[in-house]
């Protein structure tokens, strides 16, 4: 027995002891790990390059309102009928277009609202800021409203950033020394004003009392100015440059020109629509128009500027989004094709109305009558955006309702010399004064309506039967196109 205990005791102590060893290699193995990164931040790759990104598919998000447009290959121009006979308007070639995110309709006058309101109470405000100077936001008065920095700089928190660019002086541009402050409300009923100053601010935005029509108190739709920069990547290239030289500045006048209702058609009374249209809430869900080439680029970096702000604020995580624009000629036709090959219309064709005699698209039937038949679904003028059926991708009014802008110039030799792959002629978008228009509105025929029929119209004008749709380009290494913006 004590044999057995003598023999036991050894066994059971080399058992431990083995134990043990397992349990100090598991720490150094922890330990190994835990020196991965060294105290400066220096990954332990062996020497190897590693990248740090993470390793998960890249998953484009789709915006608010807007639907995923697959990249694809398609026959473009009038494939199946042209009856004008001008090659310039019905050349066929096959392109292929890049995948993007497109709004499902026209963009809304309650949408262009918040462009037009966005740049009255940044003008307000900037105006109130320059006023209130070295104001520290105490009190309810108009110091309430001075520039962040100003702020900050009363309460003794300015940060280092800031007390530089205060040390530079005042400089040209934008900079975050004029940041505004956007949590102060603001205040246009004259009971609200808080004192004599802010209404001096405020009055100046208005139409001055001698000019007044019925002395109706209206805001100064003149001064509602947009400016913004873009870059003319074309020239730069040309010149095998870059610099400050190539940016070019715009500043363009938001609010739309309303009076086209009356220009349009000096014969017919459209006074209701000129007064009303575009502020009244009965036509909040209808296609903005009165709105020019220039007016609907700012409305797209107004877009793109809303959406980057919201991801610097550290409200959103996420990748910078990239940049809303119009869409080309051949963007606008792919998408309006639905995804069906040699489509005549939106919804196919080759008629303009359903199995129920219901038509398909918001346009005039016949010479003279807008309105063969209410229950067809036939409208004066506009209608709203979703009232017809949509087509293959997702979007309504492809056809009808209201022309639409496109990026593309317009020419009569476009087809023939623009690339196959994502054609756009970026050298001349800029300075060519006739762009593009697609899709047909409520005052043309049905021929104009058809996916592969060109239009076109001066930038600088404004018609009651156009209006735009933006787009948002997908990065070509997107694992695939996220169907919700949640």
């Amino acid at each position: 027995f004590v044999k057995k205990n003598y023999i036991y005791l050894p066994l059971n102590l080399n058992l431990i002891m083995k134990r043990m060893f397992l349990v100090m290699l598991a720490a150094s193995f922890v330990v190994s790990c835990s020196r991965g990164k060294t105290s400066s931040g220096k990954p332990d790759s062996r020497g190897e390059l590693v990248p740090k990104e993470s390793k998960s598919s890249f998953v484009a998000q789709r915006p608010y309102g807007m639907v995923a447009i697959p990249g694809g290959s398609f026959v473009m121009g009038l494939a199946d009928v042209d009856f004008s006979g001008t090659p310039e308007k019905a050349p066929l070639k096959t392109v292929t277009v890049s995948s993007f995110f497109m709004d499902e309709t026209e963009v809304t006058n309650s949408e262009y609202r918040l462009f037009v309101n966005y740049v009255r109470d940044s003008i307000a405000r900037t105006l109130l800021a320059e006023a209130a100077g070295d104001g520290g936001g105490s009190g309810n008065g108009i110091d309430n409203y001075a520039y962040l920095a100003k702020k900050a700089n009363t309460n003794g928190n300015q940060s280092a950033y800031q007390k530089y660019l205060e040390s530079q002086g005042d400089r040209d541009g934008y900079t975050d020394a004029k940041k505004l402050d956007w949590k102060t409300p603001l205040y246009w009923k004259t009971s609200q004003y808080p004192d004599e100053k802010y209404a001096e601010v405020l009055e100046s935005m208005y139409i001055a009392p001698s000019k007044r029509i019925n002395n109706e108190r209206l805001l100064d739709t003149s001064k509602l100015m947009y400016s913004y920069q873009w870059e003319d990547i074309a020239s730069a290239v040309k010149d095998k440059n870059r610099g400050t030289q190539y940016l070019k500045k715009e500043s363009i006048a938001v609010y739309p020109d309303t009076t086209v209702w009356v220009k349009d058609f000096n014969y017919a009374y459209n006074e209701p629509l000129f007064d009303r249209y575009f502020w009244h809430r009965a036509y909040k869900d209808y296609p903005v128009v009165g709105v020019t080439w220039d007016q609907a680029r700012a409305f797209c970096d107004y877009k793109t500027k809303a959406k980057r702000d919201y991801v610097k604020s550290g409200k959103k995580r996420g990748d910078n989004p990239m940049k809303f624009r119009l869409p080309t000629e051949a963007e606008w036709e792919y998408a309006a094709r639905g995804g069906m090959e040699n489509a005549t219309y939106p919804w196919g064709g080759p008629y303009l109305t359903d199995d129920r005699g219901c038509y398909l698209a918001n346009f005039k039937p016949k010479r003279g009558n807008y309105i063969e038949d209410e229950k067809k679904g036939t409208y004066p003028y506009t209608a709203p955006v979703k009232t017809f059926y949509k087509n293959g991708f997702g979007l309504y009014n492809m056809a009808g309702n209201v022309s639409e802008w496109t990026e593309s110039p317009y020419s009569n030799s476009t087809y023939q010399f623009s690339s196959t792959l994502n054609p756009y002629l970026s050298n001349q978008a800029y300075r060519e004064p006739r762009k593009s228009v697609r899709g047909g509105s409520w005052k043309d025929v049905g021929y104009v309506l058809m996916t592969g029929y060109r239009d076109w119209e001066r930038k600088d004008s404004a018609r009651s039967y156009i209006g735009f749709r933006t787009i948002q380009d997908v990065p070509a290494g997107s694992a695939r196109l996220r169907r919700s913006s949640k």
